[in-house]
């Protein structure tokens, strides 16, 4: 035999062998999820569940092989049920089985940045409620002092962008957004009108910006009428969130008689018999009201106080403690809720009906309304040092934060008894206000309540920085964060940007940043 004919079939047969091989590998070898993805992490999702609301989940697995588990029971209690223990993986590759050290074992399908709950057989599980089995995968944690200064800075870039759009539309300021994500504007009457002027002073006060301080100059003096203003309580939010920010960032006294004069202008709403500011003169809603006061008033306390020490006058002191007094006597549930509206008898000065015009019923808890009364009575204890509004302050951030019904996230629903719960709509305006006041509050407690309370801050603001709540540039316009609610019984501002959500959100991360240094 030739020798040049041997040495081509052997490499023919060689050849094959190693093919042969390939075929025969075990697996494993092949692409799975187990040596293919990046499954090491945190899932979260909220899977359906036969007696509650749904079941809060959070999943952790780790490289070896360990898990925690974390499920919270909704509308059932606010406490999480922790458990842990190994996984393993079936021959599949993309297959987990949880086995706990508690509760038992269950199944899970690894894919793409998901888990997916699987039925005890292992098989997907199908029907209406499909997608609720699946928990998405939780992007890792940038550190806090990251997320703040990037949201500060998109917050600076984007205002001054809204600025410029308004600057050539004389006396309207930024409101809201309409239903194709174009602007909504007001004019100084609105109660919100002071909210973006503040903004910007915020953002002057964190960036050093001159373009951002001439804004916020200019957009202030298209709320100084509102200094006079004695026919509604918002004079508080229209000039101390304008006004009240330029005087103590610039010390300008350009500013400063603006605050007395709107002190004097909310004085002349104060009833002495009943004790309290009126807030709505009249409301289609119920014209049975005879003297309304809602929670939201509480806020504009702040006025009152800023301009007794200013000014030296006591009577602006001594008719706010009057006020915070009389609702926290009367506007309080003994679980630390609060109505909306308490009407009261001009003769009397009694409580005669205690309603609600924005929340779900007049037995529910308003979400938003529940933010106020916490930002309030935190506030009030900042200026008197006395002990009955701290304790006011922490029944009402006891109810909120140990709510059953308040989600992982800590964004709430609009109303805590919201009947859709937990397909509800979320109110990122509420988040913003109650992370703001719980930074305050965790500054006046013992550190255990401190930490719980900054924990809670820290994941809204997280939050609200992602992109679920907060827009992207050139959108929605030009607002910061979107997903409040304005007022669903009366169908205005449903699940849009505000103006208001917008300050406080600031408002928050500034302060933040200011409690850690940074």
């Amino acid at each position: 035999m030739n020798i040049m004919t041997v040495i081509p079939q052997r490499r023919t047969f060689f050849i094959a062998a190693f093919l042969l091989s390939l075929l025969s590998a075990p697996l494993i070898a092949q692409h799975t999820s187990r040596n293919s993805l990046d499954w090491a992490g945190t899932y979260s999702g909220t899977v359906p569940c036969g007696d509650c609301e749904g079941i809060g989940t959070n999943i952790t697995l780790r490289a070896d092989n360990t898990f925690r588990i974390e499920r919270t029971y909704l509308g059932r209690s606010a406490a999480p049920f922790i458990d842990s223990g190994r996984f393993t993986w079936r021959k599949d590759g993309r297959t987990i089985e949880l086995r706990y050290t508690k509760t038992g074992r269950e199944l899970y399908m690894v894919g793409e940045e998901r888990l997916t709950m699987l039925d005890r057989k292992g098989a997907v599980i199908r029907g209406a409620l499909e997608k609720q089995y699946i928990l998405n995968k939780v992007p890792a944690m940038q550190p806090l002092r990251d997320v703040i200064g990037e949201a500060l800075r998109s917050s600076v870039r984007q205002s001054m962008a809204m600025a410029a759009s308004l600057s050539g539309q004389p006396g309207l300021l930024p409101r809201s957004v309409d239903k194709n994500g174009a602007l909504v504007t007001c004019t100084s009457q609105w109660w919100t009108s002071g909210f973006f002027p503040g903004t910007l002073w915020y953002l002057y006060e964190y960036s050093g910006n001159d373009t951002v301080r001439r804004y916020a100059e200019a957009f202030t003096r298209r709320v100084e009428d509102q200094q006079f203003t004695t026919n509604n309580h918002d004079v508080g939010f229209m000039i101390n969130c304008s006004f009240g920010n330029a005087y103590r960032i610039t010390g300008d006294t350009l500013y400063r008689e603006a605050l007395r004069n709107a002190s004097r202008s909310l004085l002349t709403r104060f009833h002495p018999v009943i004790g309290a500011t009126r807030s709505w003169d009249t409301h289609k809603q119920n014209r049975h009201w005879q003297f309304a006061v809602i929670i939201d008033n509480m806020m504009n306390l702040e006025l009152l106080l800023k301009s007794a020490a200013e000014f030296s006058e006591p009577s602006f002191a001594a008719n706010a403690r009057t006020h915070a007094n009389t609702t926290m006597q009367h506007h309080f549930r003994p679980d630390g809720s609060s109505y909306h509206v308490v009407s009261y008898d001009t003769v009397t000065g009694q409580p005669h009906r205690k309603q609600t015009a924005q929340g779900y019923s007049d037995s529910s808890a308003w979400a938003r309304g529940q933010a106020w009364g916490l930002y309030g009575f935190t506030m009030m204890y900042r200026f008197t040092n006395e002990q009955k509004y701290l304790e006011q302050a922490e029944r009402i951030a006891q109810f909120i934060l140990r709510h059953p019904r308040l989600p992982l996230d800590k964004v709430p629903y609009w109303d805590f008894d919201a009947p859709d719960i937990p397909n509800a709509l979320r109110d990122a305006s509420a988040a913003a206000i109650i992370s703001s006041a719980l930074i305050e509050l965790s500054g006046y407690v013992p550190p255990e309540r401190s930490a719980e309370y900054l924990s809670v801050a820290e994941t809204q603001l997280r939050t609200l920085s992602a992109p679920e709540y907060r827009n992207a540039p050139g959108t929605h316009g030009g607002f910061l964060l979107r997903r409040s609610v304005g007022s669903i019984p009366h169908n205005s501002e449903i699940d849009v940007p505000v103006s208001y959500a917008d300050y406080y959100y600031v408002e928050a991360l500034l302060r933040m940043k200011r409690l850690r240094g940074w």
